[in-house]
């Protein structure tokens, strides 16, 4: 599994050891330490990134993003598509999202699983940018729930935010996408298509029935059949 670069894992550690509200017991419980980014990365080359709010303690323990109930519906698609069978394992789950990238708004834990506010959003938006913009160079991002999708607006031009708004305003949000010209760290424009889609967690009870079927249709239109 790749990791972070040295130098961009030590300007995470430094963010959170600012960070207050940090979930401390699921980090302790799992032997990990707070101040660890938790990101799934992937292939540099990837096609597709999938873009998600932050962990939640399955993530914590085993130490990649989306692995918990909402995680393993996405993935549970993934592998039917790849292998062709049941998702039952971890070892599973795992594989089948190896040729996709990983990240999340904010890689750390809140206290019950409450998003992290727009200011701690503000605070890591740069750092994640930078993952994005220097550890992926693929330009389809799937993003899971209203969070992830509006994370590309902060820190960026008004003029984005709007198109961002507009788009989640229409009823076939889920089913369209939405190219922008994301701003990186460096200043400089970088095409993105945004496929949102809503959060999978089970909690979800208006979406969670027709997750699997909208993240069926994304992925054939960006990747095709495998």
């Amino acid at each position: 599994m790749r990791t972070l670069p040295a130098a961009l894992a030590e300007r995470f550690h430094r963010e959170a050891d600012q960070l207050a509200g940090v979930d401390e017991a699921v980090y302790s419980a799992a032997g990990r330490d707070v101040h660890d980014p938790v990101f799934g990365l992937g292939p540099r080359e990837a096609k597709i990134a999938f873009f998600g709010r932050d962990p939640g303690r399955d993530e914590i323990h085993i130490g990649v993003p989306f692995i918990g109930a909402g995680g393993r519906q996405l993935r549970r698609v993934l592998y039917r598509r790849h292998y062709h069978g049941e998702l039952v394992t971890t070892e599973q789950a795992l594989a089948a999202g190896e040729g996709y990238f990983w990240a999340n708004t904010v890689p750390y834990k809140p206290l019950g699983n409450k998003a992290w506010s727009m200011g701690v959003k503000r605070r890591f938006q740069p750092l994640v940018a930078e993952v994005l913009s220097h550890q992926w160079t693929g330009r389809h991002v799937i993003t899971l729930g209203r969070e992830a999708f509006f994370w590309f607006g902060i820190n960026q031009p008004a003029a984005l935010r709007q198109h961002l708004t507009h788009h989640w305003r229409q009823a076939d949000r889920f089913e369209t996408e939405l190219t922008v010209d994301f701003v990186t760290p460096q200043g400089e424009p970088r095409p993105l298509t945004l496929h949102p889609l809503p959060h999978p967690s089970p909690l979800n009870a208006t979406w969670f029935k027709h997750f699997p079927g909208l993240l069926e249709a994304r992925l054939e239109r960006i990747e095709g059949t495998p």
